[in-house]
């Protein structure tokens, strides 16, 4: 099982994590706010700082990845065109993690806070992990 930890404060995460959903039909991840419990007992398993917030984590597998490796694994997992995204995996790490953190750094000034929780059907709810 894969897992994605996300920032629920986060509007433009949000709207990844339904991008995600909306793409993966073969339901290959299960996802955690990284504010919950469940995803502060996965930072501290995987030592990230307490409240750590600057990046989405993809755990697959028992290893952590983080920023763009992160995101071009989850792309390639996706059905539809969004897979081909992958390519870019063969751009240098520091070069991809260049624009990652550009984005990340000015997240909440250019797509803002979210203060509620989003409404969930049953078949979206199970899966978010609510205990690990």
């Amino acid at each position: 099982m894969s897992i994605i930890l996300f920032d629920s404060e986060c509007l433009l995460c949000n709207q990844s994590v339904q991008f995600i959903l909306k793409h993966d039909r073969n339901e290959a991840f299960r996802f955690a706010s990284l504010q919950s419990k469940v995803g502060q007992q996965l930072l501290k398993k995987h030592q990230f700082p307490y409240q750590y917030n600057e990046s989405i984590i993809l755990i697959e597998n028992g290893k952590a990845y983080i920023k763009s490796t992160a995101t071009l694994r989850i792309v390639k997992k996706l059905n539809g065109p969004w897979k081909l995204l992958y390519i870019f995996k063969f751009i240098p790490r520091r070069i991809r993690n260049i624009a990652y953190d550009y984005i990340a750094k000015n997240r909440y000034n250019w797509f803002g806070k979210q203060n509620t929780c989003m409404m969930m059907s049953p078949e979206i709810k199970r899966r978010f992990i609510d205990e690990f």
